[in-house]
């Protein structure tokens, strides 16, 4: 039977973030002899051999994305927006001098593991999902600062439920460190983003904040993204405006990329611009939202610089309007419930 059903041991209502032991993974390898990945093959198991001396592991040359899969209610499981995805890869590949995986390729190993793995896709009633997770790394051995001539491409899957939870919650913004240079790799999915944050990140958390705002690595001034998700505003009016910051430090969302597209089908302005921390007081609605993190709705910002406390949706626990709406919009196009534009929902075939 394809696609088998979902588990029946484990609890779908409580998942973490923890890796499972119990799931096999995808493997493709490049060689700069043959020039090509290799036809990707399933590990029966969540762990990778890696040698001491890849760069992967000494500088960083990896990269990574994160997409998202659901089973329906008549048991089709279904991919979110895999083309962009494998996109913004390519990007991030680039960015660290990792070679192309091309678009083809990348589809068929997420495809590949999801179908191996798809008891472990959680059933349609629970609002859990399934995370995968395509990684890329350097892993010829080698201590020179130059390109290796192996490389490995691959996928991880982990159900799991939104990351930071569905209720408001407190942002703090992160001074005394800066992300992404003015010239950096901000806009790729790198690992070197996310490393030197987690200090700062689990002093939040000890302090009440369940997010970290950055702002601009120059001024100081300007939004840049949340440590694990992107930034959206929102100002209240008969056609509500969202507001997203640009910026070249910034990683490109598929999540604010689709907040974006429902909110113009439902007739709603977009302003996609430089947005000044100082407009955030003006906002009625703060959202950040990412593939792991979904739409979590912001209750308050604070930046203990200027000891402000910025209150969104009167501080309320839940949800503001515009949220809840785009968040049931793009959640019922995941599981199958809706309708979104062509290509955006992509069936998992037997494999």
């Amino acid at each position: 039977m394809f696609p088998e059903p979902a588990s029946q041991e484990i609890d779908w209502n409580k998942l973490s973030l923890k890796g499972l032991d119990l799931t096999s993974h995808v493997e493709s390898h490049y060689s700069t002899e043959t020039g090509e990945w290799s036809a990707p093959e399933i590990v029966a198991s969540p762990y990778l051999k890696v040698h001491g001396l890849s760069p992967g592991l000494n500088y960083g040359q990896q990269c990574y994305e994160g997409l998202k899969a659901c089973r329906t209610a008549d048991n089709q499981i279904l991919l979110f927006r895999p083309n962009e995805h494998a996109n913004r890869m390519h990007h991030s590949t680039n960015t660290v001098s990792i070679p192309n995986i091309p678009e083809e390729h990348f589809l068929a190993c997420v495809n590949l593991v999801v179908a191996a793995n798809s008891t472990f896709v959680p059933p349609h009633e629970s609002n859990a999902l399934l995370y995968v997770r395509p990684v890329a790394f350097g892993s010829g051995p080698q201590l020179a600062l130059t390109s290796p001539s192996e490389f490995t491409f691959a996928v991880f899957i982990l159900p799991g439920s939104a990351y930071h939870g569905v209720t408001a919650q407190d942002a703090l913004v992160c001074e005394g460190f800066d992300r992404a240079a003015p010239l950096g790799v901000g806009n790729a999915k790198v690992g070197g983003n996310y490393a030197p944050v987690m200090k700062y990140t689990d002093q939040a958390y000890r302090e009440g904040f369940s997010l970290l705002l950055h702002l601009d690595s120059l001024t100081h001034t300007e939004i840049d993204e949340f440590s694990t998700s992107g930034f959206l505003g929102v100002k209240a009016g008969d056609k509500p405006t969202l507001i997203v910051p640009s910026s070249r430090n910034i990683l490109p969302s598929v999540t604010t990329d689709t907040c974006i597209e429902v909110a113009k089908l439902f007739g709603w302005k977009v302003e996609k611009r430089t947005v000044k921390f100082d407009e955030v007081p003006f906002l009625d609605e703060v959202m950040a939202v990412g593939t792991a993190t979904l739409l979590l709705p912001i209750k308050s910002i604070t930046r203990r610089s200027t000891g402000e406390k910025i209150l969104f949706n009167e501080g309320k626990s839940e949800a503001g309007p515009c949220c809840e709406t785009l968040r049931k919009t793009i959640d019922d196009i995941l599981r199958g419930r809706g309708q979104g534009p062509e290509g955006w929902s992509v069936a998992v075939k037997e494999v």
